[in-house]
């Protein structure tokens, strides 16, 4: 159930509930009289009708179109109307002498009469009740309202790493294929319509919340192919994919910075260089996990979290709060493992 449904089965069982409490507190119920054709119920029954719509008046109208428009004296004003509409409305549509009691039953407990006149009592006096509803829909609303605030902030920070990603992700691209072409390679052209599939899927693909995580695997193997086309022969390389990526999706473009770095920083031509890359996906959880290399060229451990690592840490933080695990870590046979865990969502 998604967080737009579950609000709105609050608000149905919510309302549902409180239309119910004159009905169950009234000394007349359990007596097999129809309790609408009573005045004195009539006419709490019908004040909290009032006060439920008022509520929703004040949660999706008054308060969102002048309390938070800067026009408050208007909005006091209304309320106010609306306060003395709600307490007088129901005596002058059903007028009853209210010195007279209604008819009480013979069987119930005494305990239960006199709650159920406690109650019928803070009904009739409408003033207390007036105030809990407009505090309730005041307090509901600013909660809801800081949490829209919050997502919008979130979603303003998410669309500058994204916009910092792209940029970072087709520098080293252009790199590896200016190599290419300074060799000569028969590979580049191969190489440019891998880059050409590759940008498709940033343009695509990446303005998206979240993608499928079959494609992002495949954009991946795309990355990795463009890749293998420029590392010679001494870099021993492999690729598992262990589970279905099947009907599960994640944030575009999360993973390959790690895929970057295992190759900016685990290669050097010079020497024998491992790059190892393993997907296990199990029925609601991704691990990723790249072991490499340390290059002897490659720069220190404060280098290697830069820019690229650095955004993919805070978008984790943003879009998998709780719900992810990420470690790095320096073995002493000179390989560097990256462990990711994330919990997805189908």
């Amino acid at each position: 159930m998604t967080k737009k449904q579950r609000t709105i089965m609050f608000h149905i069982l919510g309302s549902i509930g409180f239309l119910m409490m004159p009905v169950l507190f009234s000394p007349d119920f359990n007596t097999g009289r129809n309790l609408f054709a009573i005045r004195p119920f009539q006419n709490v029954f019908c004040r909290q009708v009032l006060l439920l719509f008022f509520f929703y008046l004040n949660y999706y109208i008054l308060l969102p179109r002048l309390f938070f428009k800067d026009q408050k004296l208007l909005y006091v004003l209304i309320s106010i109307a609306c306060f003395f509409l709600i307490l007088k409305l129901p005596d002058w549509i059903f007028f009853f002498e209210r010195a007279r009691p209604s008819i009480r039953p013979q069987f119930p407990a005494r305990q239960h009469r006199r709650a159920s006149r406690f109650v019928m009592e803070l009904f009739g006096g409408g003033i207390v009740q007036f105030l809990l509803i407009y505090f309730s829909s005041i307090l509901m609303k600013v909660n809801v309202r800081m949490d829209e605030m919050h997502e919008e902030k979130t979603q303003a920070e998410l669309s500058y790493l994204k916009a910092q990603i792209n940029p970072h992700f087709l520098f080293n691209t252009l790199n590896s294929l200016y190599a290419l072409t300074l060799e000569k390679s028969d590979g580049a052209p191969e190489a440019v319509l891998k880059l050409s599939g590759i940008m498709r899927y940033v343009v695509s693909e990446s303005e998206q919340d979240f993608v499928a995580l079959s494609k992002e695997i495949q954009y991946i193997k795309d990355y990795i192919d463009l890749q293998k086309l420029r590392i010679s022969d001494n870099v021993k390389f492999s690729m598992q994919v262990e589970g279905s990526p099947d009907g599960k999706r994640i944030a575009p473009m999360l993973l390959i910075p790690f895929i970057e770095n295992a190759f900016k920083y685990g290669v050097n031509p010079d020497e024998d260089s491992v790059i190892d890359i393993r997907f296990v996906l199990s029925d609601y959880q991704l691990h990723l996990t790249v072991l490499n290399t340390i290059a002897a060229n490659s720069f220190d451990e404060q280098h290697k979290t830069g820019t690229g690592i650095e955004n993919v840490q805070k978008r984790l933080n943003l879009l998998y709060p709780q719900k992810h695990k990420l470690q790095f870590a320096t073995q002493a046979d000179g390989m560097y493992l990256v462990d990711l865990k994330i919990f997805l969502e189908s």
